[in-house]
């Protein structure tokens, strides 16, 4: 396993269930962790709870492009970016019926938009140290879709086509990209969607995050390309 201590690592979303958890397991393990959130008062709470001082702590939200931009080159002022983790994202999930063009469009430009912006921002530092770690989290729709994600699917696939030709570019870097597939993960995710689901069975959000923090200790020498992580009795992959 690679030590994350000293490591900078960026974790975009880290105000919700998983990056919360996630930010503490990483400064708890000396990384040096900066943290961004839509929400300011989220942020600080978050903040707060783990421990990461606020000159760590960027306000932001993934659809306003100069605003990926400029954080992005705040966090990196002393340096490169050495893990980018994006736990950001939307999930409307309607039948095609009740699905509007505008929540098309908003799924795309957080889950699939936002995710380019911030890749692009930090890669050209990476590529100037020829090497680097990007984590996103497709999720499980973004392999096996389900009835009424057409939107959230849209953006996954497209989320997981675009990294693959991305790490194409990057073969000859030691910049490796890791996707996760996670599926029913008991968060705020939920909370907003009209579905029958039993979330006492759900992933914890506390294991999730458990298992993005073991994928930034992967071993330089080699890669996790994509892990995929559910209840077990979804059983969906």
């Amino acid at each position: 396993m690679e030590s994350l201590k000293g490591k900078k690592v960026l974790l975009i979303g880290a105000t919700g269930g998983i990056g919360a958890s996630l930010a503490k397991l990483l400064h708890g393990s000396g990384a040096n962790v900066y943290i961004t959130g839509r929400n300011a008062e989220k942020l600080s709470v978050a903040g707060e709870q783990t421990g990461i001082p606020a000159g760590r702590q960027f306000q932001l939200d993934i659809t306003h492009e100069s605003s990926v931009y400029e954080t992005v080159a705040a966090v990196q002022q002393d340096g490169a970016i050495d893990i980018l983790i994006n736990a950001a994202g939307i999930g409307i999930i309607k039948t095609i019926d009740t699905l509007t063009t505008d929540d098309f469009l908003k799924t795309l430009q957080v889950n699939l938009i936002g995710s380019f912006w911030v890749t692009k921002a930090v890669l050209p530092a990476m590529k100037e140290t020829k090497k680097g770690l990007i984590i996103h989290i497709p999720g499980v729709l973004g392999k096996v879709p389900m009835a009424g994600a057409a939107a959230y699917s849209a953006s996954k696939y497209g989320l997981v086509g675009m990294m693959q030709s991305i790490r194409e570019e990057l073969k000859r870097t030691e910049i490796r990209i890791t996707n996760l597939f996670l599926g029913g993960v008991d968060s705020s995710f939920w909370d907003n969607i009209d579905l029958r689901v039993q979330r006492d069975k759900m992933v914890q959000a506390e294991e999730a995050a458990k298992a993005i923090w073991f994928l930034c200790q992967q071993p330089v020498s080699g890669v996790v390309s994509e892990m995929v992580l559910q209840p077990f009795n979804h059983q969906a992959i």
